[in-house]
């Protein structure tokens, strides 16, 4: 009797050569791409070097010369620099202008974004916050003083609830530090608007189902926003605040156009010190000494800044 039984099952393994050859010829890739991308890296970097370090360094070399030939100055130019009142009071100006320029955008943007991601016309809101941005700075100054000059519309309104009267009006661009608070007030309207699309960048990054899910386990807004919602604009934050505090302590249309610094140079920042003493005052060494140091604290703010929060997301 003969019986019949099913053919052996053979499994088909793919080749080993092809393998072999894709894992030979995937360094030869990764290399190729590299070198591919080598002019364009090499050309960023260049553009940098060419137009940002190495004015830097002339700068950084200009701070330790005198002017009109004077030779080798050392550190006399930073000893004029930090004994010149004027200069420690832009000093005192620029920390003020780093603190309020960075509170109120921030606020401001994160409050509005959240505010009007749930209302109906919030695109309409958010279109009309963000239209200060738009407008060059000299304009958002010229509005500013409409605003604050003495028979601005700011004291008129004072006025009509009687908290002033319009024999002594409040001059808010005349006196320090009105007129650091001025200035500070006009450019965060203007600063606020990107702030807003940025953290509803952010805001539609975050899934629905998590605050749904805190709501459902009964957080109230608070709870939700300190808890789910926070957490999740970090990166978000992190690049608002570095875009903002760079553009703080660079300011320097707004102010110019509001008060040219003063008077007598009392809301003059480390910016529009180093613009007068070099442009001005025709003293390039101790302009250059200034712009040294106001890079130095540009850089320094940013790097502890950024070294926290990566710390912080170690």
């Amino acid at each position: 009797m003969t019986t019949l039984t099913d053919p052996p099952r053979t499994v088909l393994e793919p080749p080993a050569a092809p393998r072999a050859r894709r894992r030979r010829n995937r360094p030869h890739h990764e290399l190729r791409d590299r070198l591919s991308a080598t002019p364009f890296f090499g050309a960023a970097a260049l553009f940098v070097g060419i137009v940002l370090l190495v004015p830097f360094g002339y700068t950084i070399v200009r701070s330790f010369f005198g002017n009109g030939g004077a030779g080798f100055a050392g550190l006399d130019n930073y000893v004029t620099m930090f004994q010149d009142p004027n200069i420690q009071l832009s000093l005192l100006n620029t920390l003020i202008w780093a603190i309020g320029a960075l509170i109120l955008p921030v606020l401001f943007g994160l409050g509005i974004a959240i505010m009007t991601s749930a209302m109906k016309l919030g695109a309409v809101a958010r279109a009309v916050v963000i239209l200060p941005y738009a407008l060059a700075g000299t304009i958002v100054a010229i509005i500013g003083n409409i605003i604050f000059t003495s028979q601005g519309s700011l004291n008129q309104a004072l006025n009509a609830f009687g908290l002033t009267s319009a024999d002594s009006p409040i001059q808010w661009l005349l006196h320090w530090p009105l007129n650091v608070i001025a200035a500070i007030l006009i450019a965060s309207w203007q600063s606020t608007g990107v702030n807003v699309v940025l953290f509803m960048v952010g805001l539609q990054t975050i899934p629905r189902e998590t605050t749904e899910a805190a709501a459902l386990d009964g957080a109230d807004g608070w709870i939700r926003f300190k808890d789910v919602i926070f957490p999740q604009l970090r990166p978000t934050t992190i690049v608002v605040i570095g875009l903002t505090i760079t553009n703080a302590l660079r300011a320097f249309d707004v102010i110019w156009v509001l008060t040219q610094g003063g008077p007598n140079r009392s809301s003059e920042t480390l910016a529009l010190s180093m613009y007068r003493e070099s442009f001005l005052l025709l003293d390039p060494a101790v302009g250059s000494a200034i712009a040294v140091v106001l890079t130095i604290i540009v850089v320094a703010c940013s790097w502890i800044y950024l070294r926290r929060q990566i710390g912080h997301e170690l």
